[in-house]
């Protein structure tokens, strides 16, 4: 691995590392960021996890102490496959890995054009969450709504006919932007979700290399849009 990928992943891990924190202070759930690992002793929401690793040096007796395993949910993100949690009580839920693409907008892709813009408010949050996922109304909160789009975390909308049918979150910290819960529905395509993101994030912060993590026929649409893999991710749960 050379210096540049190590420093990429590093950075990617400690990216998704803050928007975990920022999902979950949204919440109510205040995580605390430590040498190694980020942690909440409050059960997290839904699909986010209650550690994630910032290097390859995290304990694995320490993760666990630091996070509630007594109520159901419990995952911890171990961002570099190099722990060994079963002797803790968990076993390997899934793995991933991590992705970078360079700096700058995406090429043209076939098919009918998205109009692409920044969420503003609760009510176009709840519009976008209904569009990712009708299932998780209200999981990310109000909070994060309220002046998300003027800081370093936005919500994506790509809409055709007015209505929302692709999007992404992407957040920057130092040199990386993270983007993250990209979906695009069965009538427009992943590549054109990922092309209008990654125009999107190149004119917000141009300059900026960007990252996050696939898996499966996702991943195959990343690496389609430009991105190259950086390492493996695993995420545990516990095994009862």
């Amino acid at each position: 691995m050379t210096h540049d990928t190590q420093a990429l992943l590093l950075a990617a891990a400690r990216n998704n590392a803050v928007w975990c924190d920022a999902v979950c202070r949204a919440h109510g759930a205040v995580g605390a960021f430590g040498p190694d690992a980020w942690t909440s002793a409050r059960r997290t929401p839904p699909l986010y996890p209650d550690a994630v690793t910032l290097t390859r040096a995290a304990s694995p007796a320490a993760l666990v102490a630091g996070i509630d395993t007594r109520s159901p949910g419990c995952s911890v993100k171990d961002s570099f496959a190099a722990l060994d949690l079963g002797p803790e009580g968990f076993r390997v839920l899934f793995e991933a890995q991590w992705i970078h693409r360079p700096a700058g907008p995406a090429g043209v892709v076939a098919g009918p054009s998205l109009a692409w813009s920044a969420v503003a408010g609760a009510a176009e949050l709840a519009e976008w969450e209904a569009a990712w996922d009708g299932a998780a109304p209200g999981l990310f909160g109000p909070a994060l709504a309220t002046g998300a789009a003027a800081g370093d975390l936005v919500f994506l909308a790509g809409r055709s006919g007015g209505r929302i049918v692709a999007g992404a979150v992407a957040n920057r910290t130092g040199p990386v932007v993270g983007v993250s819960n990209l979906f695009a529905h069965p009538d427009t395509t992943a590549g054109a979700a990922w092309a209008g993101t990654l125009t999107a994030v190149a004119a917000r912060w141009p300059g900026l290399s960007v990252v996050g993590y696939e898996s499966g026929d996702d991943l195959d649409a990343a690496l389609r849009a430009g991105f190259t893999t950086l390492g493996p991710l695993r995420v545990w749960i516990p095994s009862a």
